[in-house]
């Protein structure tokens, strides 16, 4: 391939969150190019600003926002080859008393939007191929308590990247997940600031430590360039380890 024929041209939906600018960062380290979509115009101009991208306010769960956008980036960056979708939420609630607003809600900024992303960017990949990279769980594959929201959302990302990467293989476009472990970002501040969840947290991971935005940030875009062509209908756990736990049981019991 040439150097224009690597390049990633990228729709990024949740750019302004802690893993969305450190993908930006390094996207702009290797000259890479993205189309930035998040609620925050503020944190949005920030990072037109500092890397000269293109980027709309939108809500990732309204399929008509997304329609719309997407068409702006393709025209803005002369074609996308790549649609990463890092919008979500994170709910720590028994399902007995998670609301049915609650439940929606976590539907939509987790499954929805990531489906509303590859609805509108993969038909735009037909011609010279493309990458999806969309956003899993380690509470996808292991037991979590209080995460039965979140485990199902992220449940349905990796099933259904199994199930576009069949479908789409004959146009040359893969479809991935990163599934990453609990990562130091504003989003999750709450856990990982608390003295008694972050011991109880970091007591299951092999690595000793939370994941970082850098280090989600490089599976992203691992998967994301076009140099991994091989690479396709894969969850990949970055997670220091906690993936390798079938419950968290194993760890109460030891």
């Amino acid at each position: 391939m040439t150097d224009e024929e690597l390049k990633i041209k990228a729709v990024i939906v949740g750019a302004t969150g802690g893993i969305g600018q450190a993908v930006c960062k390094q996207l702009a380290s290797t000259g890479g190019e993205a189309f930035l979509i998040g609620r925050s115009s503020d944190k949005l101009k920030e990072l037109s600003d500092a890397y000269g991208w293109g980027y709309a306010v939108a809500d990732g769960t309204d399929w008509g926002q997304l329609d719309s956008v997407v068409s702006s980036a393709d025209g803005l960056m002369g074609g996308i080859n790549s649609a990463i979708n890092l919008a979500g939420s994170v709910l720590l609630k028994p399902i007995h008393l998670t609301s049915r607003n609650e439940w929606d809600a976590t539907v939509g900024a987790n499954l929805t939007s990531a489906a509303g992303l590859m609805k509108y960017c993969i038909p735009r990949m037909f011609s010279a191929g493309g990458s999806v990279v969309l956003m899993s769980s380690a509470a996808a594959s292991i037991g979590l308590s209080n995460h039965e929201a979140i485990a199902a959302c992220k449940a349905g990302i990796e099933g259904m990247v199994r199930s576009a990467a069949m479908t789409y293989a004959a146009k040359q476009i893969r479809v991935n997940a990163v599934a990453p472990g609990l990562t130091q970002t504003p989003l999750t501040e709450k856990i990982w600031s608390n003295p008694r969840s972050a011991e109880v947290s970091l007591s299951m991971r092999l690595r000793g430590r939370f994941g970082l935005p850098d280090d989600i940030a490089r599976a992203i875009l691992w998967l994301a360039s076009p140099s991994q062509s091989w690479v396709t209908g894969q969850t990949i756990g970055v997670d220091g380890g906690l993936g390798k736990l079938k419950s968290v049981g194993q760890i109460n019991r030891s």
